[in-house]
C-alpha cells in the first residue's frame, strides 16, 4: 500500500507538471524556474521526450516512443493501481507460504525473511541501474549537463572506482556507487534469508513488531535525503543546476542568475523571472521590443518573446564577460 501511494503520487504529479510546463525556452525559462519538481528527476534518468512533440534538449519530434514523460507517468499510475489491488489481496488472503511458520504451520510474519526479499529486489534494481542503465551496457545512459548548467545531452557514464568517485560532482560516482551498493545488498540477502537473529537480539530490537520494521526503514530514507539536501545547495552530479536549480539565488560560481532589462533611468521594465509564478515584469506580460541601431541588423526589430529573451541573454553574457 505504501508503494501504491508513492507511485500514484509520482505519476499524478508528473502529469500535473506536464500540463503547466512550458518547454519553449529551456535555457532562459528552465523547468526549475517554473517550479517543477518531478520532471527534473525524470529528465536526469534520460526521459527527455514528450508525446506533445517536444524534447527538453530542443527540437521537434515526430515519434517520442513509449517511454516519454507521459508514458512514464502513466506507467507509475498503472503500477500504483496494481500495488493497491495486491495490497487488498494480501490483506484478505493470508495463505502464502511466507505468512506461515514452517515449524507450527500457523499464520505468522517472518519479518527477517520479508526484509530479505525486499532487500533482494532493491539490490537487483540498484545494481542493474548502475551496471546497465547508466553505463549504456543495456540502457541509454543518463542526461549530463554542460559545464555552465544550461543544456544537456544523453551520455554513457563509466564507473569511477578511485577516490574521485566520492566527489559529488563526478558522474562516475553514480555508476560505481549503485554497483557497489547493489552488490552489497544482494550479498546481505543471503545472510538474512539463511540466518535468524538470536532471541535476545530479536526481543531487544523488537523485530517482531511490524511498526519497528516499518519505522526503521526511514533511516535509509533519511540518510539519502540528508545527502541530497546537502548537495542541492550548489548542485551536484545527481542534482543538476539546469533541471533542479540551486538554492543560491544570486548565481552559481559567478554566473548571473537573472536577465533584467532597464530603461535609461535604471528602472526595471522587464525581466526573466527567477520563478514564473512570481513574475511581475516578464517579457510576455510587459511586451518588449528589441530594435537594432547600426551594424548588419540596423533597423531590424523583434517582439517575439522567445527571441527577445535570447537577445537579453546575449546582452547579459556580454556584460558579464566584460
Amino acid at each position: 500500500m505504501h508503494t501504491a501511494l508513492v507511485a500514484g503520487w509520482a505519476g499524478s504529479m508528473a502529469l500535473y507538471e506536464l500540463a503547466v510546463f512550458d518547454p519553449s525556452d529551456p535555457v532562459l525559462d528552465p523547468m526549475w524556474r517554473q517550479g517543477m519538481f518531478v520532471i527534473p528527476f525524470m529528465t536526469h534518468l534520460e526521459i527527455t521526450n514528450s508525446w506533445g512533440g517536444w524534447s527538453i534538449t530542443g527540437g521537434i519530434l515526430m515519434n517520442s516512443g513509449i517511454w516519454s514523460y507521459e508514458g512514464v507517468a502513466g506507467a507509475h499510475i498503472v503500477f500504483s493501481g496494481l500495488c493497491f489491488l495486491a495490497a487488498i489481496w494480501h490483506s484478505v488472503y493470508w495463505d502464502l507460504e511466507i505468512f506461515c511458520d514452517e515449524h507450527t504451520v500457523k499464520l505468522s510474519l517472518d519479518l527477517p525473511k520479508i526484509f530479505g526479499i525486499h532487500l533482494f529486489l532493491s539490490g537487483v534494481a540498484c545494481f542493474g541501474y548502475g551496471a546497465f542503465h547508466v553505463t549504456g551496457l543495456y540502457g541509454p545512459g543518463i542526461l549530463v549537463s554542460d559545464p555552465y548548467g544550461l543544456t544537456g545531452k544523453v551520455q554513457l557514464v563509466n564507473p569511477a572506482w578511485g577516490v574521485e568517485g566520492f566527489d559529488p560532482f563526478v558522474l562516475g560516482g553514480i555508476t560505481s556507487h549503485h554497483i557497489a551498493v547493489g552488490t552489497l545488498g544482494i550479498l546481505a540477502v543471503l545472510f538474512h534469508l539463511s540466518v535468524h537473529p538470536p532471541q535476545c537480539l530479536y526481543k531487544g530490537l523488537r523485530m517482531g513488531n511490524i511498526e519497528t520494521a516499518l519505522s526503521s526503514s526511514i533511516i535509509a530514507v533519511f540518510f539519502a535525503a540528508f545527502v541530497v539536501t546537502g548537495t542541492m545547495w550548489y548542485g551536484s552530479a545527481t542534482t543538476r543546476l539546469n533541471y533542479l536549480g540551486s538554492l543560491v539565488i544570486n548565481g552559481i560560481r559567478g554566473i548571473p542568475a537573472r536577465n533584467i532589462s532597464k530603461n535609461n533611468d535604471g528602472i526595471v521594465r522587464a525581466d526573466v523571472p527567477f520563478r514564473r509564478e512570481k513574475s511581475k515584469y516578464s517579457v510576455e506580460q510587459v511586451g518588449v521590443t528589441v530594435e537594432f541601431y547600426g551594424g548588419e541588423l540596423n533597423g531590424v526589430s523583434y517582439s517575439d518573446p522567445a527571441t527577445v529573451k535570447n537577445m537579453l541573454d546575449v546582452l547579459n553574457w556580454v556584460k558579464f564577460s566584460n
